[in-house]
């Protein structure tokens, strides 16, 4: 499509912040916290949200990486003591509990009188975004975490990752040294539980979370649900539990019972790095934001006419002559094997697969100017820093191109341990259909022989199927009668509506980045449409998910692109995420007006959306001292 060109912000506009005051991400798996860079000003006249005070939030610090597995199973939790006991009870008639110590009792009297005159947790247990499958509320069994806190874990390593990215999350805001065992007993014991269980209902990414006076009991299958169990943990904390130093708070979680299980296995983003090149850091920081609201997959659009920005050992002009140029003239980039490799295990470690896209046959100069052989004039193309879509493509009808192919995947298929190859397919305008079919069915065959499944834009629909194949729609019309074809012939989809999921639309007519080619979508459109009936002809079992792209034409720093993500991307994961029965604006709005604070203080842009009934902008957190024993065109795609 003719892409309009880049408006850049004024200097005096407050609602996109300028990227040198966002903090550069963690460069390591390992993430400290972030910390706070300016927010976005509150709209005047604009009311708190109902239930969430005006609290601290700061930066979202990354949990410590480790890579996933499935956890062996624990004690049925039938047989387990109930949720209610009260690790901290002193005994019958408040007697002296066997075997504890009296400075135990102490700890433990401190804690229940504390809790007497506690005044109630200042966030519901049903304000988590996404919403839970049920909340359960029990307002007289709110948690006060205390400074002896200890996070006890299934003797699985999956699962004792989780229980040490979970201390990483709530050491730096609370300053309690928050230890990790690898001891769950069936009778709670206070502080928090992560516990491996057989409790097949919950899946393989469900949980079950109870808080209690005496404590927090998560529950699930895998170190997968133990680790969506956190997020929600997380946002249950005062937003001040996202400061990257010790904060003076009551670290109260709300009490009662959570189930969750998600709705689509398929939840997820796109991140277009060709048009506008992101460094590792920027990448690595957005897979914490999908992590943060249970979204499991992260597509990276890696090729296209202004950049190729993988490298390909076989092919080495890719990255150092095609990956040398982007949208504007800049400099472009690349990532290394190395880059890669780290992006896909920080992903691992937080429970995110990615997926690579090679566009195929078009969306190409890049590649042409760096191996002429493959354009059908056998002639190298100028380098491309424009918007334009559809005037490029690979020779169909030259072998070498098939070995391009089979090189270029077979190497990416190898770095990459998910099972999804992505081989784009969408505005290959001058390939006749009949050769653009042929094309893709030999490049689907490829990837099924390096053992991947293969997908691939909504344009590939018309190809003869292959088993476990994808499309990714991403039209604006409900009805597409050839993509409902594909389907029954065995295809199933993920959604990426343009005109309700593409996150480089503008908010508004006035937003200063971004297209409007596919409509403005606020945050009411990208939360109120259903992907269980979206599509005519195709049945709610064929949906895979959602997936949310980012086009970069006119995004190009870290700022940008998650004033372009928030608040938009959690609407999404909601709608990913939760049941049907669960999506309602009026409560989602007021929820979301919840994570402001967190967003602000953390350092991440976003955009107020009027829509939204933000709270005040927070105080600056109040710091303390750490505890001496602290541990350490308007059909067109982009």
């Amino acid at each position: 499509m003719s892409s309009p060109s880049r408006t850049a912000p004024e200097p005096s506009d407050p609602t996109v912040p300028a990227a040198p005051t966002v903090p550069i991400a963690p460069s390591v798996p390992i993430a400290p916290g972030v910390p706070a860079a300016p927010g976005v000003p509150a709209a005047p006249g604009v009311p708190a949200a109902p239930g969430v005070p005006a609290a601290p939030g700061v930066p979202a610090a990354p949990g410590v990486p480790a890579a996933p597995g499935v956890p062996a199973d624990e004690a049925d939790p039938e047989t387990a003591a109930p949720e209610t006991a009260a690790p901290d009870a002193l005994g019958p008639g408040g007697g002296a509990a066997v075997g504890r110590t009296a400075g135990e009792l102490a700890a433990v009297a401190q804690r229940q009188a504390a809790a007497l005159i506690a005044p109630p947790a200042p966030v519901r247990l049903g304000d988590v975004v996404p919403a839970p499958e049920r909340v359960e509320p029990d307002t007289t069994a709110d948690y006060l975490l205390p400074a002896d806190a200890v996070i006890r874990v299934s003797a699985d390593p999956a699962a004792l990752a989780v229980g040490e990215q979970l201390a990483a999350l709530l050491r730096p805001a609370t300053g309690y040294p928050l230890p990790v065992t690898d001891t769950v007993g069936a009778t709670p014991t206070g502080g928090i539980a992560l516990q491996l269980t057989d409790d097949a209902d919950l899946g393989a990414e469900g949980y079950r979370l109870a808080v209690t006076t005496g404590g927090v009991r998560i529950r699930a299958r895998t170190a997968t649900g133990l680790f969506h169990a956190v997020q929600t943990l997380r946002q249950l904390l005062p937003p001040a539990v996202e400061s990257g130093t010790p904060v003076a708070e009551r670290w109260v979680l709300p009490g009662g019972s959570i189930l969750d299980r998600p709705r689509y296995p398929h939840r997820g983003a796109m991140l277009d790095v060709s048009r506008h090149f992101f460094p590792v850091a920027d990448v690595l920081r957005l897979i914490d934001h999908l992590a943060r609201y249970k979204l499991n997959r992260l597509h990276l659009h890696l090729t296209d006419d202004q950049g190729w920005r993988i490298a390909v050992d076989s092919w080495p002009r890719l990255a150092v002559v095609g990956g040398a140029t982007e949208v504007g003239g800049g400099p472009g980039g690349h990532y290394t094997r190395a880059d890669y490799r780290r992006i896909v295990a920080y992903a691992a470690a937080r429970h995110v697969t990615v997926i690579p896209e090679v566009d195929l046959p078009g969306h190409t100069n890049a590649a042409l100017v760096a191996y002429p052989e493959l354009a059908p004039d056998h002639t190298a193309p100028p380098p491309y820093t424009g918007t334009e879509v559809g005037f490029s493509y690979v020779d169909p009808a030259n072998e070498r191109t098939y070995d391009f192919v089979a090189d270029v995947l077979g190497e990416l298929a190898t770095l990459t341990p998910g099972q999804w190859l992505h081989i784009g397919g969408d505005e290959a305008f001058k390939v006749p259909a009949d050769v653009y079919a042929r094309f893709v069915e030999r490049v689907q065959r490829i990837v099924a022989g390096l053992g991947k499944t293969v997908v691939g834009w909504h344009q590939i629909a018309p190809a003869a199927h292959v088993d476990g194949r994808i499309l990714q729609w991403w039209g604006t019309s409900g009805d597409d009668p050839v993509t409902a074809d594909a389907v029954r012939r065995g295809a199933r989809l993920v959604l990426s509506p343009g005109n309700h999921a593409y996150l480089d639309m503008k908010y508004a007519p006035d937003t200063p980045i971004g297209h409007d080619w596919a409509g403005l979508i606020d945050v009411p459109r990208a939360y109120d449409w259903d992907p269980g009936d979206h599509l005519a002809g195709v049945p709610a079992e064929a949906v895979l998910g959602i997936e949310a792209p980012l086009w970069t034409e006119s995004v190009t720093t870290r700022a940008e692109v998650e004033f372009m993500l928030f608040p938009r991307l959690p609407a999404i994961a909601e709608l990913a995420w939760s049941p049907r029965s669960r999506h309602d604006w009026a409560d989602f709005r007021q929820r979301l007006a919840g994570h402001g604070p967190r967003w602000t203080a953390a350092g991440i842009a976003y955009h107020r959306a009027p829509e939204v009934p933000w709270p005040a902008q927070p105080p600056v957190p109040v710091p303390r001292s750490a505890p001496s024993d602290r541990s350490t065109t308007p059909s067109a795609q982009n």
